[in-house]
């Protein structure tokens, strides 16, 4: 496998056949977590990359089988392996509805656990390489035949941080840093706009860091009253305020030892500012109505829409608290400054919602991609992942998205001019000069594009490599994309 595979365990505390695979996961390079119910699983696999899930039966239930079964209709790429001690109640019928890769009976060997752990990644490696190579196959033949460029169909090398998913050298840069960032115990801040994917950044650096078997628990602050943000986060005594008719823990306290995300933190107001700078500095919580105070170990992960720097000068957030927050400082670009990114966001996309309804999508031909990235998007991501999954439901079995299941408002929307034709000005006199300009700039500019990579940038170009290498001699380039003065 190119990346170690995650394994989710769902399981009661307390069961002894777990551990060994805590233990074989550093012999195998897989990274395990584990839930405790059925909706905590189902939170972990809606917010990182799953490859297997493991359920576990008690004495006289089946949940854990009706678990696998439903999600092999929610999660249909994700593998299943079922735990039980009824050997005697296991019905054909029932692992057939659930799709199950293999069943264990407990007590569970670890050898066994492991041995079967390790070729259930292994086999859902070859998969999906047999479908990319199908697909790809499938493409050539195509091409063989019509060779018309309105069949062609978009494929790209992505690369994923959990849920992430870029080409851009924004986004790789970004994510990088953020996995040095996960490492740490440092408090991080997280600015962009709404849609960028700040909470995904979040939950991908809790998920890479040292806290990752530990709770992550999620607060918006926005339009949340002072009190009831206070309660939130510092829980509350019975009878501090009115309705408060029990106890309540708060989320600092139930995330101890793991890491609390906070999102629109430009939206507390100032006297909750200091309440939160107390806790970033001493760790303390004290709950409402409460004369006790206790200690926690929390990491704190806050997002804003709004840059604190501005709000800071103009007197609107604390200083303090701001420095305080940015141990790590991190600005999700907009979608419309990294527009590379739009094609693997929307394969990803359409890959996640045909499996979702059960449909099967072969691909997105490349004039749909070319007219996706011409879009401003101004929701960002989330705003080209509804208009994917709008696409797909649209899309019969079987089918390329194409413009035909795209929106009228993004079909009718003008192409986006990019910042890179704007500043193409050509030099010279004669119309010659200036056609041999824009030919220097345009030939440049892909060179610098494609990291002076000659064959791409050639093939990009529609050039043999010796044609291209005599526009580098004939135009003096150097490896800056610069002419030589």
């Amino acid at each position: 496998m190119d990346e170690p595979g995650t394994v989710v365990i769902v399981s009661r505390q307390g069961s002894d056949w777990t551990w060994p695979l805590h233990v074989l996961a550093e012999r195998y390079a897989y990274r395990v977590i584990l839930a405790h119910s059925f909706s905590e699983a189902l939170t972990t696999m809606a917010t990182i990359h799953v490859d297997l899930a493991i359920a576990e039966d008690h004495e006289g239930e089946d949940a854990g089988l009706t678990f696998l079964t439903g999600l092999r209709v929610s999660h249909p790429d994700i593998t299943r392996i079922y735990v039980t001690s009824k050997s005697d109640c296991i019905s054909e019928p029932a692992l057939s509805r659930a799709a199950i890769y293999q069943f264990l009976l407990k007590p569970v060997d670890s050898s066994q656990l492991g041995l079967v752990v390790e070729r259930a990644l292994e086999t859902r490696e070859l998969a999906r390489r047999h479908r990319i190579l199908s697909r790809e196959f499938k493409i050539s033949g195509d091409g063989l035949i019509f060779g018309e460029r309105k069949n062609a169909v978009f494929r790209t090398e992505s690369q994923r941080f959990e849920k992430l998913v870029y080409v851009s050298e924004k986004m790789a840069e970004l994510c990088e840093l953020a996995r040095q960032a996960a490492r740490t115990e440092l408090p991080i801040l997280i600015e962009g706009e709404t849609g960028t994917g700040k909470e995904l950044l979040a939950r991908a650096i809790h998920y890479n860091s040292t806290r990752r078997a530990s709770p992550l628990l999620v607060q918006n602050c926005g339009g949340v009253p002072d009190e009831l943000l206070q309660s939130e986060l510092f829980g509350h005594k019975r009878g501090s305020f009115t309705g408060a008719i029990s106890d309540r823990l708060g989320l600092f306290r139930a995330a101890d030892g793991g890491t609390v995300f906070l999102d629109e933190i430009s939206e507390v107001s100032p006297s909750f500012q200091v309440s939160l700078l107390r806790f970033l500095q001493e760790g303390e919580v004290k709950p409402l109505g409460s004369d006790r105070v206790t200690h926690c170990d929390v990491r704190i992960i806050v997002a804003s829409n709004r840059r604190l720097k501005n709000l800071v000068a103009r007197g609107e957030f604390r200083q303090d608290l701001y420095f305080r927050l940015k141990g790590f400082e991190f600005e999700v670009p907009a979608l419309r400054e990294r527009p590379e990114d739009i094609g693997p966001l929307a394969e990803f996309f359409a890959a996640k919602h045909a499996d979702a309804i059960g449909r099967k999508i072969l691909g997105i031909t490349a004039n749909t991609i070319e007219k996706l990235s011409g879009g401003e998007f101004p929701g960002n991501v989330r705003e080209l992942e509804n208009e994917i999954r709008r696409m797909v439901a649209l899309a019969k079995d079987g089918e390329y998205l194409t413009t035909r299941n795209m929106s009228a408002t993004l079909l009718a929307a003008p192409p986006r001019r990019s910042s890179e034709a704007v500043a193409f000005l050509p030099e010279g006199v004669t119309l010659k000069d200036q056609v041999e300009s824009l030919e220097r700039q345009i030939v440049s500019r892909a060179l610098v594009r494609n990291h002076w990579n000659q064959s791409r940038t050639a093939n990009e170009l529609g050039l043999s490599r010796v044609g291209l290498a005599n526009k580098i001699k004939r135009y003096s380039l150097n490896e800056h994309g610069q002419q030589h003065q």
